[in-house]
């Protein structure tokens, strides 16, 4: 198949950790994708209970989307090393979705019908979630999706560990608007996370007494900024608020010629919603110093879950490697499934789907529950990046907060909630 480029891939959509968990690693676990046989028993046999990994490992988006495969096997040798799951040990088989979301769904089927996973762990962008979403529901399967999203979906064969808007979004126009301005320009890469983010944005701007100046938005990967710079000074003329929703190499030139500008932290605060710790490390701190990040997770949270996670990931692959949210939240999801799994006492997905519900893990960012919408409750931080390249927590919710996948600024779906534990409520009812 052939892969779609950058534009075309916008246009079309852009427990404790193991009580015992060890700061060495086995050897990796990962077999190939090729010729693997699936078992009659829905991937689980003598051998193993096979799991698949689908991300991006090659394209626009691998530089993302590899760090989230090494934090999904770190778990998954970790858990292993440990004596695995309902004593068998965990058999990943990765697939490359290659940036391109047609491929995504070819791969979900394949890791399905072919190879028999009981689980997948997978996806980052809205585009491909959306992808091979039909993919799931109509094989009644079950994916694991570790990234901050736009919300407005809520389905009974996903688990979202990743931020909904309310856990993210939200708290961070809050925050802005009590401590940074109320004038707001939006920018944003051309796909649906950021133009439903910036609708949310928007709607809560206009109910808090805030103000939307000016939205712009670029291609995907696009590196033509100029415009937006252009845009923001004219709208901006004495300072204001960005918010950032950019992606990609897009970042790299946008923060460059901020910079270049005279559009600085002092007076021109950014937000970004999609750059953490490995994107800093990318784009270079002298170019983000003083800017800030809402996420749920940083590497400088202070907590021994915490620490002990970024040891054994540094361990495993380098001092000089960071940690970043959606990491974390690729690491809890290989958790939460594995404590899913043992409470159920089988891999047969509909128990497992049921016993999910409920699971608690202390996890590096926090505690977190699965919730009966399938997202899990989180503690929200806003972060300012610093001169090593790593944030310090400015402000974060007193605990962990519930997620709302439907969001209550938008009319569409205000009143809408959702709750998989109730037949007769399932993914959207009227609250």
């Amino acid at each position: 198949m052939s892969k779609l480029g950058r534009r075309k891939f916008l246009v079309y959509g852009s427990t404790g950790l193991a009580a015992s968990m060890l700061l060495k690693s086995c050897a990796s676990t990962d077999t190939s994708t090729s010729g693997t046989d699936g078992s009659s028993n829905g991937g689980s046999d003598a051998d193993g209970i096979k799991v698949g990994i689908l991300h991006s490992l090659s394209g626009t988006m691998a530089i993302s989307e590899t760090t989230v495969v090494d934090a999904e096997l770190l778990a998954i040798d970790e858990i292993n090393a440990a004596g695995g799951v309902l004593g068998k040990q965990i058999i990943p088989i990765k697939e490359d979705g290659a940036s391109d979301w047609p491929t995504f769904a070819e791969k979900a089927t394949k890791l399905i019908d072919r190879d028999k996973v009981v689980t997948v762990f997978g996806c980052w962008t809205s585009a491909s979630r959306k992808a091979v979403l039909p993919v799931f529901e109509s094989k009644k399967h079950m994916l694991w999706y570790p990234v901050q999203y736009e919300g407005q979906e809520c389905s009974n064969n996903i688990f979202y560990t990743g931020a909904a808007p309310n856990q993210q979004i939200e708290p961070a126009v809050d925050w802005l608007l009590e401590n940074k301005g109320k004038d707001f320009f939006l920018v944003g890469s051309d796909y649906v996370f950021p133009r439903t983010a910036n609708t949310i944005i928007k709607s809560q701007l206009a109910a808090k007494g805030g103000k939307t100046v000016g939205e712009d938005y670029i291609p995907l990967g696009d590196t033509e900024v100029t415009p937006i710079i252009t845009k923001l000074k004219a709208a901006l003329p004495k300072g204001g608020v960005i918010f950032n929703s950019l992606n990609g190499d897009s970042n790299v030139a946008f923060f460059k010629q901020m910079q270049g500008a005279g559009l600085n932290p002092d007076k021109y605060p950014v937000m970004s919603v999609s750059i953490a710790e490995e994107e800093v490390r990318q784009i270079g701190s002298q170019y983000l110093k003083g800017h800030y990040a809402s996420w749920n997770y940083y590497q400088t949270v202070e907590s021994p879950e915490n620490d002990t996670f970024v040891k054994a990931f540094k361990a495993k692959y380098g001092e000089d490697r960071v940690t970043n949210d959606p990491m974390e939240a690729a690491y809890i999801m290989v958790y939460l499934w594995k404590q899913a799994v043992e409470a159920a006492g089988t891999t047969d997905l509909e128990a497992v789907r049921k016993a999910a519900v409920g699971q608690k893990l202390a996890a590096p960012g926090g505690l977190v529950t699965m919730q009966p919408n399938h997202h899990i409750s989180k503690t929200v931080r806003i972060g300012e990046v610093r001169d090593d390249g790593l944030f310090d927590i400015v402000w974060a919710t007193d605990g962990p907060l519930d997620p709302i996948p439907w969001n209550q600024y938008v009319a569409e779906t205000k009143g809408y909630a959702c709750d998989w534990s109730d037949p007769e409520k399932g993914g959207k009812y009227k609250t």
